[in-house]
């Protein structure tokens, strides 16, 4: 078992399917190169390889969907997630893109150090490392 999945799986107490997620992640990050520009037909083969329930990757880049029901903790999962890439793969620069502004608000509190559902807690290298996050909200307008 990834040592990062049991580790962050124990600091931010994830229910099953949200840790059955992560552990999803974490072996996509194994036996797939996350370069810039890689070979995006050879990866999706990859994926199917291991999970035949994908059929492709909706951008130009590996891209994977999670479907969990409300209430289950997709805003703790995708803390995990950064987490995982953090600590596993060494990326510093996320981007979070919000649908509308009650989200874009509770996103940012969400990922404000010392408030009460600040989903990194626990993560010990959260509290003394720089990690840059930009929350954006996009602004639809229909005519």
């Amino acid at each position: 078992m990834n040592r990062h999945v049991n580790t962050i799986s124990n600091r931010l107490s994830l229910r099953s399917p949200q840790r059955d997620s992560l552990e999803i992640l974490a072996r996509i990050c194994d036996i797939l190169s996350l370069e810039k520009d890689g070979d995006l037909q050879q990866a999706i083969e990859t994926v199917k390889s291991e999970f035949s329930t994908v059929e492709e990757f909706e951008r130009d880049f590996p891209s994977l969907c999670f479907a969990l029901a409300t209430g289950v903790g997709k805003t703790r999962l995708m803390g995990a997630f950064i987490s995982y890439l953090y600590l596993s793969e060494g990326i510093r620069h996320f981007f979070v893109l919000s649908p509308n502004l009650t989200i874009y608000n509770k996103l940012i509190a969400d990922f404000t150090p010392n408030t009460s559902k600040y989903v990194f807690k626990g993560i010990a290298e959260f509290s003394c490392n720089n990690i840059v996050f930009f929350v954006k909200h996009i602004f639809a307008t229909t005519n």
